[in-house]
């Protein structure tokens, strides 16, 4: 029969929070996940393993690699405190796919030590922290000025996300002799370990190395109170292969027996009959209300008494958890004040699929309980989790549609895009279509413009009654704003879309500030240059309100541009500096952002004659483009429009013919903007007075030598288009172009001429298809 509705309780305050940490912490950090767990009395001893590993230290990376149950972290606490070096602990969890996440707890893990550099704590601690270009490094820096230090990251397994794994093997490159990261996990790691392993800078121990001696598991089954047998001792030992937990397991059932009579039989040791076994021996004799218990929190990955509480409706959990630690079964404490605590999981999984079979109706009503009490105390995202848990998705869209822009601003976009991946069904996006934007407005940024059409296509589908987060009423200025952003009917329809936002939406909505951009740039394609300035202005303040940095810069840079084809240099050179500063303070990554920004800014260093720098400016636009596409069609276009017109005064005419031939790919795609296909045109005219550059093997552009090497491959141009991320129109022109310049008619010929000109280590720098 399903449990009761929950009680509400007044007193959430006093209620704990997940291990936050205190107020004095530069940054939000779980305390519980940076502790070395502490050792149990009586834990036996890995000390071959730990010696080995305390004499390790020439070593990079060492991972290790078995099932739950062999004694991973347990080694891992004896090394800990029996190693002079220094080290620094997380366990990871699901939250960690999210690199910001994950950094700003190796860095908690450091502060534990001595406090972090400042320039660390401003990268982790910004609005939109600016992952590769200041997160990744500083903290490099920091682990090395820490030297030797170990950084143990412990259930590794969870990390699946290429953002995060990609963070830790970053870390890894840059890692100083004497330092060592620890990955422990029970699968292989997804990292680059080949390089480490041929150098012989890799420890590798698996399950073989991690399984008990003869004499631990002797010892282990005489600290359980075991008497056997050297005969049976040995039988027992060879059945379980050294797996610490089936061994202790297999304790457990000879004590069992012992106490109750029973004959002693054999154990089996392959995980099901384990499985089996636990249900079927061990948990049977418990009494029906700490069973009761046990099954119902399985639905917890971490838990307190009061959130236990509130799950069962119940009082005095906290004192159920103490009894179920003082009878070590199978609960971990999480912190010092034995507060919050997780089942082993194993047990945990064996505990859901009792409540899955013996209460299938409860489980939706205990997450709903959970849900409840993770957003009463703040906690929005366990809340989310729960509420999907609980097959809930009313209200986990509710909740995911409130903190969509929060988690943006916060840089925490790949949790965001996680999430939003649990409505990617049509049925559901139709359902909900506040998070169907939210989705298409991610997809934008991003350059995905297959998907962004999807999602906007199927919001203007769905139907929508009650109120939004930000007030507004109805669904359609939340629209209005994207259909504008994806301009997918010229200029006039643009800015049409735009006023329709504007107008309704409520002053303190978060879409306001994009509605405003597009609502100047509109009227900027339109010629209205006098008001599109003052709306921009607008956007730009607006944006600052709402810590909106990425719109902001997009604004500030729009001006700017605007100023300088007015002939008002020096408030262009205002802007743009304007422009850069936020880029640089807020480390902003978001590719459109940064693009725009970049061709103002070269735009003033090219009047100040600072031409380097102008063409470091250019450079790293380029790097931006392939995210910078026709999902947003009027800043790619815009955006390669000008880095066009600054590399014409750069006289770098190859790379001013590749953007062209990336726009004349756009243009056709994008009816009604008159004004960009007129400055397309004028770009053409200016590029085709700008000279060749003299000699073959200097005239190749950084995209041209992208080309080369996968020139030499098998495959099509088509093939080599989608791993570059451009159309095959721009392969077959760059190939072109590279045959022009080397003299050559063929694809072999473009190889051996390079080659002959000295041009082999480009050959070598092959391109992933994971790019």
């Amino acid at each position: 029969m399903p449990a009761a509705k929950p009680k509400r309780r007044s007193a959430v305050a006093a209620r704990p929070r997940l291990e936050l940490a205190t107020e004095e912490a530069p940054f939000e950090f779980l305390e519980s996940k940076i502790q070395v767990p502490t050792l149990r009395p009586g834990t036996i001893s890995r000390t071959a393993l730990v010696n080995r590993l305390r004499a390790t230290t020439s070593t990079a990376v060492t991972t290790i690699v078995a099932p739950a149950g062999y004694g991973k972290t347990t080694l891992l606490s004896q090394w800990a405190a029996r190693d002079a070096r220094t080290f620094a602990w997380v366990t990871l969890d699901e939250r960690d796919n999210d690199p910001i996440v994950l950094l700003r707890h190796i860095a908690a893990a450091l502060m534990r030590e001595e406090r972090l550099d400042e320039r660390v704590i401003d990268a982790l601690n910004s609005p939109a922290p600016s992952l590769w270009s200041a997160a990744v490094p500083r903290l490099a820096a920091e682990l090395s000025s820490r030297s030797p230090i170990v950084l143990v990251l412990d259930d590794f397994n969870v990390l699946t996300s290429r953002a995060a794994l990609e963070t830790v093997g970053a870390l890894i490159d840059d890692e100083v002799e004497g330092s060592m990261l620890v990955a422990s996990t029970r699968l292989s790691p997804n990292l680059p370990l080949a390089p480490l392993r041929a150098s012989g800078r890799l420890l590798e121990l698996g399950a073989d190395a991690l399984a008990l001696s003869k004499r631990e598991a002797q010892l282990l089954l005489r600290a359980t109170g075991v008497s056997l047998s050297e005969a049976r001792t040995d039988e027992q030992i060879e059945q379980c292969e050294g797996w610490a937990a089936a061994l202790y397991l297999a304790a457990l059932s000879i004590q069992d027996g012992d106490q109750t009579g029973r004959e002693r039989s054999a154990f089996g040791g392959d995980d099901r009959y384990l499985v089996d076994y636990f249900h079927s021996e061990y948990l049977s004799r418990l009494r029906p209300g700490p069973l009761r218990f046990l099954r119902r929190t399985s639905i917890l990955e971490r838990m307190c008494g009061p959130l236990c509480d509130a799950v069962l409706d119940d009082e005095g959990s906290a004192r159920e958890l103490e009894k179920i630690e003082r009878a070590n079964l199978f609960l971990v404490p999480l912190d010092s004040k034995r507060e919050w605590y997780r089942y082993h999981y194993l047990f945990r999984e064996l505990l859901q699929r009792e409540l899955s079979e013996i209460e299938p109706d409860l489980a939706p009503v205990l997450q709903g309980r959970a849900a409840d009490w993770f957003e009463e105390t703040g906690d929005d995202e366990s809340a989310l989790e729960h509420a999907f848990a609980a097959g809930d998705t009313d209200r986990a869209a509710a909740i995911l549609t409130a903190i969509a822009f929060p988690l943006y601003y916060r840089g925490r976009i790949v949790t965001l895009e996680h999430w939003l991946t649990r409505f990617e069904r049509a049925e559901l996006l139709e359902r909900y279509p506040a998070v169907a934007l939210h989705g298409c407005r991610i997809h934008a940024l991003r350059g995905r413009t297959e998907q962004a059409e999807r999602w906007l296509e199927i919001a203007m589908h769905g139907t929508f009654k009650g109120k939004l987060p930000d007030g507004s009423r109805s669904i359609a200025p939340w629209i209005a704003v994207l259909k504008a952003w994806l301009c997918q009917s010229g200029a006039k329809q643009m800015l049409a879309d735009a006023e329709v936002a504007v107008a309704g939406l409520p002053e303190g909505s978060d879409w306001l500030p994009s509605a405003l951009v597009a609502q100047g740039v509109a009227l900027v394609l339109l010629g209205e240059n006098e008001r599109a300035d003052e709306v921009l202005a607008s956007a730009a303040t607006c944006a600052a309100t709402h810590g909106s940095i990425e719109t902001q810069i997009v604004a500030v840079a729009e001006r700017a541009l605007l100023a300088a084809r007015r002939g008002d240099h020096d408030k262009a050179e205002e802007l743009a500096s304007e422009a850069n500063q936020l880029v640089t303070t807020s480390g902003v990554d978001g590719a459109p952002a940064r693009a725009i920004e970049h061709a103002a800014t070269a735009q003033a260093l090219l009047r100040r004659g600072r031409w380097n720098e102008a063409r470091e400016c250019v450079t790293a636009a380029q790097e931006l483009l392939p995210y910078l596409t026709i999902a947003i069609p009027w800043l790619a276009l815009q955006t390669r429009i000008e880095l066009g017109h600054r590399f014409v005064t750069l006289r770098d005419a190859p790379a001013v013919e590749e953007l062209l031939n990336e726009i004349d790919d756009m243009l056709p795609r994008i009816p009604g903007l008159a004004m960009l296909v007129a400055d397309a045109k004028a770009l053409r005219r200016d590029a085709d007075a700008v000279p060749e550059p003299e000699g073959s093997a200097a005239g190749l552009t950084p995209a041209e030598l992208r080309l080369l090497p996968l020139l030499a491959t098998h495959l099509s141009f088509r093939e080599i288009a989608q791993q570059l991320y451009v159309s095959r129109n721009t392969i077959k022109t760059q190939a072109i172009s590279v045959y022009r310049k080397l003299g050559v008619s063929s694809r072999s010929e473009a190889i051996a001429e390079a080659h002959r000109l000295g041009l082999g280590e480009h050959l070598r720098v092959l391109i992933s298809d994971k790019r």
